[in-house]
C-alpha cells in the first residue's frame, strides 16, 4: 500500500516567546513492510535544525528558535508499506528485549490491572502470544474511545480506571500489562489509514509492540483491536509516550500557548487525492 501522509503542528504564542527548543520525532524510517519513498520537513520560521539518532534509533530532529511569535511544523511524504502480519523485522534493535520490561510513571500498573493482566497470562500457560492477544481483545472491551477525559500525561492506571481514552491510553494500558505479565512492550507513534474513508485526523496514531520469542516484536493496535497491518505507519518508538511523542520541548518567555494540529492519512493515487499541504 502506498500512503501519503501530512502531518501539521502550529503554534501560537501571546506575547511572543523569547525562546523555543523542540524535539521532533516526526520523520520515519525503513524497515521490512515499511519503505519510506518521500519524507520532507518543513518549518515556518528560519530556525536551527539539527537531525540525529536518538538512544531508540528514531530520527530526530532539534529545533531551536529566538523570540517568536508564531510557529509551525509541517512534515510530509509518501510510503510503501506491506503487511506482515503484524510481525516487525529488519529494525535497528539497540537494547535486549528485557529493557523494555521497565516500568514507568505512565505505565505503572495498579493491583486492579496486575490482576487482570495476571489472569490472563495464567489462562494462557505458556503461550506468550496467545496472551497478548487476549490481553488486546480484553483492552478493547474494557474501554470506550473518549478523547475528553484524558490527555498526554494520563497514567495507564488512571485510564483503566476511568474505562475511556484515546490510541495512546489503549497503548499505555497494553504495555503496563504486559510488562506486568512479564512480556516486554514498548510504545510505538506513527499514523493509521482509517477503512471508513475519513483521511483527516485531529492527531496522530499510537500502539503497542511486545516480543514474543521466536518470532520477535509483534504490533498490537488495542485501540482497533487488531495486530498492525499495512495501514499502519510506523514513525517512533519508546518506553512510553514521552519518548516517541512527536513533539516535546519547552519555551522561554512569553503568555497564552495556542496549540493546532492537522494530520492528513490517505492511500496514495485514490482518486480524489488530496493535495499537498507542505509550507513554502
Amino acid at each position: 500500500m502506498r500512503l501519503r501522509i501530512a502531518h501539521t503542528t502550529s503554534y501560537r504564542y501571546e506575547p511572543a516567546v523569547t525562546g523555543v527548543i523542540q524535539i521532533l520525532r516526526m520523520t520515519p524510517g525503513s524497515h521490512d513492510g515499511q519503505y519510506v519513498a518521500e519524507w520532507q520537513i518543513d518549518v515556518s520560521t528560519d530556525s536551527r535544525l539539527d537531525v540525529h539518532e536518538d538512544a531508540f534509533g528514531n530520527v530526530t530532529h532539534v529545533l531551536t528558535h529566538g523570540p517568536v511569535e508564531d510557529l509551525t511544523i509541517h512534515v510530509e511524504g509518501l510510503l510503501e508499506t506491506h503487511d506482515t502480519g503484524g510481525v516487525l523485522r529488519g529494525t535497528d534493535e539497540r537494547f535486549p528485549p528485557s529493557m523494555f520490561l521497565r516500568q514507568t510513571e505512565l505505565t505503572s500498573v495498579n493491583p486492579a490491572m496486575a490482576q487482570f493482566a495476571r489472569e490472563l497470562r495464567a489462562e494462557s500457560g505458556d503461550d506468550v502470544l496467545g496472551f497478548l492477544h487476549a490481553l488486546m481483545v480484553q483492552i478493547y472491551e474494557h474501554m470506550t474511545f473518549d478523547e475528553d477525559p484524558t490527555n498526554s500525561g494520563t497514567s495507564a492506571s488512571e485510564a483503566f480506571g476511568l474505562r475511556r481514552g484515546v490510541c495512546q491510553d489503549y497503548a499505555h494500558i497494553f504495555i503496563a500489562c504486559a510488562r506486568s505479565g512479564g512480556v516486554p512492550a514498548r510504545f510505538v507513534s506513527g499514523h493509521f489509514l482509517r477503512s471508513d474513508g475519513v483521511t483527516s485526523q485531529q492527531a496522530g496514531h499510537a500502539w503497542a509492540e511486545a516480543f514474543v520469542p521466536d518470532l520477535g516484536w509483534v504490533g498490537f493496535d488495542a485501540a482497533n483491536g487488531i495486530c498492525t497491518t499495512d495501514a499502519h505507519a510506523r514513525v517512533a518508538v519508546g518506553l512510553d509516550y514521552l519518548g516517541a511523542a512527536p513533539i516535546r520541548g519547552t519555551r522561554y518567555g512569553g503568555g497564552t500557548e495556542t496549540l493546532t494540529v492537522t494530520v492528513k492519512v490517505d492511500q496514495a493515487g485514490r482518486p480524489g487525492q488530496w493535495q499537498s499541504q507542505r509550507q513554502d
